[in-house]
């Protein structure tokens, strides 16, 4: 959750972390770090529910609640299958392109449990931060050099493969591996089976066959595993080579609350899932699909506020402001404007969204505009400019939570 709010706004809070109304979890945030993490979930064996969700309650030292904020729906997973996995069975395979977080637990014990993280740019073993990945499935190319040889590939990641990981925050990236499956301390090296939610695996460097990546500590090297004696399709693998992987995905709340005193929780949060645009030219509709929207909500192009109709709780209409708002004055331009999305409750919360809208030139202006018009760009006449369309654009957000658990 990110929030654009002062430090003693902050600082001082404390989370809840509540799978159900009897069992609420308190976690502190830190001061320094602003960071909280809840590692202890338990779940009945007699809970038969296959999927749940997290509720966190943030709360500031004084007990003022900040708001209560949702996470999507996780996965119960109470044990990896040892069966050989099927396409068919895409709940629990990992795809490429998709985010996955690693850790190695020594002897099945929780208190060893180190992640694979990334502290300012180095890879780290982390035994209270974890990081999530985007995990990409390839080929090496040598042509593709501008690409440094790694071609993307789409698909569920099997075993064999050559993938990369990338972090999701940083873009720090590990060069591209081969993924082998870990069984009793051997890596499997003619295994072609998907990747399964939970399996241990190993990476293998493509540079050198028998370097894999390992962790020490809280350092993470390169390990020379030997073949096996017994088997060559297998090599021998120490306790920090060996990793388990699991699916995780982004939640990410972002609000402000400016200049204006807010004394009111911040959820229900409004969530924008997609835009779509109406008309064009110089009259245009925008209609924003979502969650939780209220009649007290204004929608904002940049610093503007745009003349809004509240629809549904899933649903708002409002007017595209003309270019000319932000462009002095001028409706026709042959640079393209790209403006903000914002969300603003009456009482001056500002909820951010990762959507931006742009406003596109057009290849010819309309005939009345040609006679009556003369559009400038960069304050020097030019009549062959012309008026803008509408598209929009999404950015891509990245911000954590696991999908899966382990009961």
């Amino acid at each position: 959750m990110k929030n654009n709010i002062p430090e003693e706004f902050s600082s001082s809070a404390s989370d809840y972390v509540k799978c159900n109304k009897s069992h609420t979890h308190a976690v502190c945030v830190s001061r320094q770090q602003m960071f909280a993490c809840a590692k202890t979930l338990f779940i009945s064996d007699q809970d038969k529910r296959k999927h749940f969700c997290l509720l966190l309650r943030l709360f500031l030292g004084n007990r003022q609640e900040v708001g209560s904020f949702q996470s999507r729906m996780i996965k119960v997973i109470s044990k990896p299958s040892q069966k050989r996995q099927s396409m068919k069975n895409a709940d629990l395979c990992i795809s490429s392109c998709s985010r996955v977080a690693l850790f190695n637990r020594l002897r099945s014990q929780t208190v060893s449990t180190r992640y694979l993280s990334v502290d300012r740019g180095a890879f780290i073993a982390s035994a209270r931060h974890w990081t999530a990945f985007t995990i990409t499935m390839g080929k090496l190319d040598d042509q593709c050099a501008e690409q440094g040889g790694f071609v993307l590939s789409e698909g569920f990641i099997c075993y064999g493969c050559v993938v990369q990981l990338v972090c999701t925050e940083s873009g720090a990236a590990l060069p591209p591996m081969v993924i082998r499956k870990v069984n009793k301390q051997h890596a499997i090296l003619d295994v072609d089976e998907p990747v399964s939610q939970l399996h241990k695996c190993a990476f293998q460097f493509r540079d050198n066959p028998h370097a894999y990546l390992c962790l020490t500590n809280d350092a993470i090297i390169q390990y020379q595993a030997p073949f096996s004696v017994r088997d060559p399709s297998k090599v021998v693998l120490n306790d920090g080579s060996c990793w388990t992987i699991i699916g995780v995905e982004v939640v990410e709340f972002t609000f402000n609350q400016g200049l204006a005193c807010i004394t009111t929780p911040v959820s229900p949060f409004p969530v924008v899932t997609g835009l779509e645009v109406n008309g064009g030219g110089h009259v245009a509709m925008l209609e924003i699909h979502g969650e939780n929207f209220t009649p007290h909500l204004k929608v904002w192009f940049g610093n503007g506020e745009a003349e809004t109709m509240y629809k549904s709780p899933k649903s708002l209409l409002c007017v595209v402001p003309d270019v000319s708002v932000f462009s002095d004055g001028w409706r026709c331009l042959r640079r393209v404007i790209t403006v903000p999305l914002s969300l603003v409750r009456l009482d001056g919360l500002i909820y951010r969204t990762s959507y931006s809208f742009t406003y596109t030139p057009e290849l010819q202006p309309p005939p009345s505009a040609r006679m009556t018009q003369q559009c400038v760009e960069g304050g020097s006449r030019n009549p062959e400019t012309t008026r803008p369309s509408y598209t929009t654009n999404r950015p891509v957000t990245t911000q954590t939570a696991p999908t899966s658990y382990s009961a």
